[in-house]
């Protein structure tokens, strides 16, 4: 089946089975920064924004995204790089897998409620696991972003 989406605001017209979830037809697609984790919404490393929510591509639709806006961290370079800044300068970046997903979860958290303090930070960003840090170091660099009005 065809569908139309628009991804970081270009249109794409893509053949896709129904049954085909949005990461795989996001990485078939060349959007390499959607990785696949663990294919059951348990991890947020799929993380992209629909419509400036957070979703986890692996288990949703192609299909039902069709007329709805989708951001992979491509679109938002520019915020991605500013929250990279602030990651590195608390050496809370370690592997880098989750790195994508976490940008777009918290630039999403960034349009809903620039002002949000720790223990929101937490809250809203519950389904993207880091395997490699103790999240400390990652919640002071949001909140350094958050704060950054650069």
């Amino acid at each position: 089946m065809r569908v139309i989406l628009d991804i970081n605001n270009q249109i794409f017209n893509v053949d896709v089975s129904p049954n085909e979830y949005l990461l795989d037809t996001l990485r078939n697609n060349h959007f390499k920064s959607v990785k696949k984790g663990c294919d059951s919404s348990s991890c947020g490393v799929c993380t992209v924004l629909v419509d400036n929510k957070p979703i986890a591509s692996c288990t949703y639709l192609t299909a039902k995204a069709e007329g709805h806006k989708i951001t992979t961290v491509e679109g938002i370079i520019s915020e991605a790089e500013k929250l990279g800044k602030h990651m590195g300068d608390e050496g809370a970046d370690q592997c880098g897998y989750c790195n994508p997903s976490l940008a777009l979860t918290v630039y999403a958290l960034k349009l809903e409620n620039p002002e949000a303090n720790t223990q929101q930070i937490r809250e809203y960003l519950v389904g993207n696991l880091c395997r490699c840090t103790g999240y400390q170091s990652q919640h002071t660099a949001i909140r350094d972003y958050l704060g950054d009005k650069k």
